[in-house]
């Protein structure tokens, strides 16, 4: 059996190719149910999101055809497989189960560390799951890859240090306000920085946001995505007034606020602090605003500043979380190899049986005069005696099992004991998972950026 997941995701695709493989909500159960009606799918997920749209997969050995997925992907997505395969990776076993885990922790996130892709990922299995698409392997794996993910950003905060320069402005104005609640936010610019930061801003409580801009339509528009109001720049003192916040991002030549504004205002403020953040360049604020007693004035340099240093410690955390993830991977694998242990266990013990049977109804051929209560006491002791006699090579297995040579022991087993036809007639009545075995699939894919080395069998 293999683990394996197949994918393009933002560091393998442009855009333009990603867009072809989203998919809406509402389709998909109807992606699942082709993913896992294929011929080798016996487990599927799906994860699809604005960076990334990888199938993962539990698949048979034996019926394994990387082929067929690419067939799969040209039919449903209707895309020739000659467009994307120079974008498509895939992994196989250890490190399917290590880039999965790696995905929950935001550890292949474009925003190192980021939260969001867990919840993404959550809802795409717990999707496969109320779709009857997942079974004991993946139930198991991913409960295990969301409690990590979990554990990994509450013990070591990767997710609180700010990695770009509108959220760090945003961080920085908790610092000094606590909450933004309450609070006026003056926007001076209209463009995609300003929206960025007013967004973010948002989502920390600001309600109260007011837009000036040259053109005051622009203003009108990024005010209305906030329910905020929009005025025409003549109107700027007034506005810087009233406000707790003020973030300025324009094309101006010039400063647009001077040191000698600024002092007036914050005069007729009655000491309320002025959060100001100058993301334009040319600066849009005075440097010199900076003197002003109240007045917290941050430029571009000091945010980029910020962000640098927090990239820097994301980077610090993400080795800890990398060794949290090799601990679960070896933990998930133990539990995998341990898989096989329970039918084989199970073979020895029907074969027992049938020979005790078989002796029995020969012992009662060859002495028909033994009475009931004798066969009782000989069926009891012979039964004993097997049950001692497996004892311990049972309880030998069950202990090596988890390791790194349990296939070896529990094809030894097999051998010695001849469990061979037994355990062909269990898979065939289809009882437990039979022993896994895995081997090297076939490559494929032109980018493969890590192989797959372990065996999970």
């Amino acid at each position: 059996m293999h683990i394996v997941v197949v994918g393009v995701n933002y560091r393998t695709a442009p855009v333009e190719v990603r867009e072809r493989f989203a998919i809406e909500p509402e389709r998909f159960p109807e992606a699942l149910r082709e993913w896992n009606g294929l011929n080798d799918v016996l487990e599927g997920v799906i994860v699809s999101t604005c960076n990334r749209t990888e199938l993962y997969a539990v698949v048979d050995r034996d019926q394994w055809s990387p082929w067929e997925v690419r067939d799969f992907m040209e039919s449903y997505f209707g895309v020739p497989g000659q467009s994307f395969m120079p974008y498509l990776y895939t992994y196989l076993d250890e490190e399917a189960m290590r880039h999965l885990f790696r995905v929950a922790a935001g550890l292949d996130s474009m925003v190192l560390g980021e939260t969001q892709i867990l919840g993404q990922l959550k809802d795409a299995f717990f999707l496969a799951q109320r779709e009857k698409r997942t079974g004991t392997i993946f139930n198991m794996l991913f409960k295990q890859v969301i409690t990590l993910a979990k554990r990994a950003h509450t013990e070591t905060g990767i997710g609180e240090n700010a990695v770009s320069v509108p959220y760090a402005a945003v961080e920085l104005g908790k610092r000094i306000f606590g909450s933004f609640q309450n609070k006026k936010v003056l926007v001076i610019g209209a463009g995609e920085t300003s929206e960025l930061t007013v967004k973010h801003l948002h989502a920390g409580g600001a309600e109260k946001i007011a837009v000036t801009n040259r053109t005051l339509e622009r203003a009108q528009e990024l005010a209305a995505k906030f329910n905020g109001q929009a005025f025409p720049l003549n109107q700027l003192s007034q506005q810087l007034k009233e406000a707790d916040v003020v973030i300025t991002s324009t094309g101006s030549a010039k400063a647009l606020v001077t040191k000698e504004v600024v002092e007036k205002v914050m005069r007729e403020r009655a000491s309320r602090p002025l959060f100001m953040i100058d993301i334009a360049v040319p600066r849009d604020l005075d440097p010199a605003i900076h003197e002003v007693s109240n007045v917290y004035l941050y430029d571009i340099d000091d945010l980029e500043g910020i962000v640098e240093a927090n990239l820097e410690e994301r980077k610090r955390l993400s080795m800890q979380i990398e060794a949290m993830i090799d601990e679960e991977i070896e933990a998930f694998t133990k539990w995998y190899r341990s898989l096989g242990v329970g039918t084989v266990i199970q073979a020895m013990q029907a074969k027992a049986a049938r020979i005790h049977q078989e002796t029995m109804e020969s012992l009662q051929h060859k002495l028909p005069d033994l009475t009931d209560r004798e066969l009782k006491v000989i069926q009891k002791l012979t039964k004993s005696m097997l049950n001692q006699m497996m004892q311990d090579p049972i309880r030998r297995v069950k202990e090596m099992a988890p390791e790194r040579n349990g296939e070896e022991a529990l094809n030894y087993l097999t051998k010695l004991f001849a469990l061979e036809d037994q355990l062909e007639q269990q898979r065939k009545g289809g009882s437990s998972n039979g022993t896994p075995e895995v081997s090297a699939a076939e490559e494929w894919t032109p980018i493969r950026p890590r192989q797959g080395s372990l065996s999970l069998a």
